[in-house]
């Protein structure tokens, strides 16, 4: 039942209408919620300075706001817009717009948490309120700790603890159809700091990225329909992910990412088919809630080692390497083909980003961080959590880590994931006439293919080196 008075509905990573238990909270409880959304400046700036305009990322999330204004439109309501800082501007449209309340789904990184708490003093201080409603995880902060009341720290204990402590009602269907009602009309924009119409890529900055090729279905409606596809084929996730010629995954982070669906429709889809592919689906699903429960226990892992001691390694300063690696011509086919995926389509198969990661900071000896920060320029479904986790656990510097002696080979990881070449010649046509027999190492034929470097370094004495590495951290403990 709604009461009286007005609120604001602030979208962050959570761009759709239905399913959302943070605006149900909102239009449950209001009889007028206005709608906006923050080009936050803290985090487009840098963006612009690292890729001078070209971010996929921020064209994948226009699209999806283009997406939503659009439904909103159609409801009789709008998407107002703000470029600026949020921390200024939601108080002064909260004052002009003198509603009692905002609302907003509960973010987990540092800098929003931060973000947030500024806000939240603000409207306080205001006689205003700020309610912040867990909607883009199933279990949040405290919510799934050991028996002794402390976080987890290694995976398998927590999806356990997780999966028993799950009921029906974490997975309710916050439908907002019947409170639509609730949203308010257009408003007048004189006086207000706001846009009414969604301002252009190149308006924010970010004229290049509309040159990217965007392939992947956006909104509400582009999430389902890569649901709809993945569905008849959950049943063989387990055997088919980690094969990148293989249409294997769903392909759906970057809309989890974005929140253009729900967790809990996945998690409910996971649990509609009984399939052993499924549960390791789910699992997978897990595991993003793991590393967001370890970014909001231990915020230091961003920038540093999750275990303090490993911030001693000795990283090589290798910018040749470095550049190697993101270019995809260090010379291992598979790693190539990977690295010039990501840069191709802004994706990255997700056995690939553990070899890929692996190899830089093993096969390279360079500094996880500048892999994780080139992750974060390139990828459309960028996630700070899964990226920083991700890397850590490559780089045996993060909870549950592979073990520091256990060194992917890129070799026999060609030889057993992409055994025909098939994925390696789609994205190194260098090697496309290369037979079956040398694809994985066509350094050992009689001649190089024209215009592919040989290796940068020898994968054996490369994992030598880096059993040094970790055996001189271990001898000064």
């Amino acid at each position: 039942m709604a009461s009286n008075g007005s609120a604001l509905f602030w979208f962050r990573r959570d761009l759709r209408l239905n399913d959302h238990a943070a605006l149900h909270a909102a239009l449950s409880r209001h009889d007028q919620v206005f709608c906006v959304f923050v080009f936050d400046v803290d985090i487009l700036q840098p963006m612009l300075r690292r890729n001078g305009g070209a971010s996929r990322q921020v064209a994948f999330m226009h699209a999806c706001l283009h997406d939503l204004a659009e439904v909103l439109r159609l409801k009789g309501s709008q998407l107002l817009f703000i470029h600026g800082r949020p921390t200024e501007e939601i108080p002064r449209l909260v004052d002009r717009l003198q509603v009692s309340c905002v609302y907003a789904a509960r973010d987990y990184e540092p800098q929003a948490i931060a973000r947030d708490l500024q806000v939240m003093r603000q409207l306080n201080a205001a006689r205003r309120e700020f309610f912040l409603v867990k909607d883009q995880v199933v279990f949040d902060r405290d919510e799934v700790l050991t028996q002794s009341g402390t976080p987890f720290g290694v995976f398998t204990p927590y999806k356990n603890a997780w999966l028993k402590k799950l009921l029906p009602s974490h997975l309710e269907d916050f439908g907002t159809s019947s409170l639509w009602q609730h949203l308010a009309p257009p408003v007048e924009s004189d006086g207000m700091p706001v846009l009414q119409q969604l301002p252009t890529l190149a308006e924010l900055g970010f004229g290049a990225a509309a040159a990217l090729a965007m392939k992947l279905p956006i909104g509400p409606d582009g999430a389902q329909s890569l649901l709809d596809d993945f569905g008849p084929r959950m049943k063989v996730y387990k055997a088919a992910r980690d094969f990148p010629a293989v249409k294997g995954p769903s392909y759906l982070s970057a809309h989890l990412r974005f929140g253009t669906v729900s967790i809990r429709h996945l998690v409910r889809s996971a649990q509609a088919d009984p399939s052993e592919g499924s549960q390791t689906w789910l699992s997978e699903l897990i595991w993003r809630e793991f590393y967001q429960m370890i970014l909001w226990h231990h915020p230091h892992v961003v920038g540093h080692c999750y275990k303090p001691a490993l911030d001693a390694l000795r990283w090589d300063d290798a910018p040749h390497l470095l550049a190697a690696w993101c270019e995809g011509r260090t010379g291992y086919p598979l790693v190539d083909a990977a690295m010039r995926q990501l840069n191709q389509t802004g994706y990255m198969h997700n056995r690939l980003r553990m070899v890929t990661a692996s190899f830089l900071t093993k096969d390279l000896g360079v500094d996880w961080r500048l892999g994780e920060a080139y992750f974060a320029d390139q990828l459309i479904d960028f996630d700070l959590a899964a990226n920083n986790g991700g890397w850590q656990w490559a780089a045996s510097t993060g909870c549950d880590a592979q073990p520091w002696f256990r060194i992917f080979n890129p070799i026999t990881q060609s030889e057993k994931f992409d055994p025909k070449g098939q994925f390696i010649r789609r994205y190194v046509p260098e090697l496309v006439d290369v037979p079956d027999a040398h694809i994985h190492a066509p350094w050992l034929m009689p001649h190089l293919p024209r215009n592919y470097p040989a290796p940068v370094v020898d994968h054996a004495t490369a994992r030598q080196t880096t059993l040094a590495r970790f055996d001189a951290i271990r001898a000064s403990d």
